[in-house]
């Protein structure tokens, strides 16, 4: 069963979200996916934006260096893309709650951790 989203609610950093990503063009992901959102509640809230990781069940993921495992509650394997962050619109594409909900802050940081070692963004000295 899919969540539905309550008027009240913002995507928050740390929560899976269902996300639509269509249009899309070539290889981008298309259709309703999961994200792990980046970005702040605050900053969902006053800009209607939300930034974010894709997610997928995509097996072919397994071996992709750029993909964080991302075990879900009755066992499936998700898969956290880091090196293609997106930002939405939130509202105007129907984000709603997924069902692995909130409070993934360790596999944020991991994310967040493999994305600074693919864009360097972080300063390190």
């Amino acid at each position: 069963m899919v969540a539905k989203r309550s008027p009240l609610w913002i995507p928050e950093r740390a929560e899976i979200i269902f996300i639509q990503y269509s249009p899309h063009v070539g290889v981008e992901m298309p259709n309703d996916h999961p994200m792990l959102v980046i970005s702040t509640k605050a900053f969902a809230d006053k800009t209607g934006v939300v930034m974010g990781f894709p997610m997928t069940h995509a097996e072919f993921h397994a071996d992709n260096p750029f993909a964080i495992t991302a075990p879900g509650a009755k066992g499936e394997v998700g898969y956290v893309l880091t090196h293609q962050p997106k930002s939405f619109d939130w509202r105007q594409r129907n984000a709603r709650p997924h069902p692995w909900g909130t409070g993934h802050a360790k596999l944020l940081a991991t994310a967040l951790k493999r994305f600074d070692s693919v864009f360097n963004i972080c300063d390190h000295e």
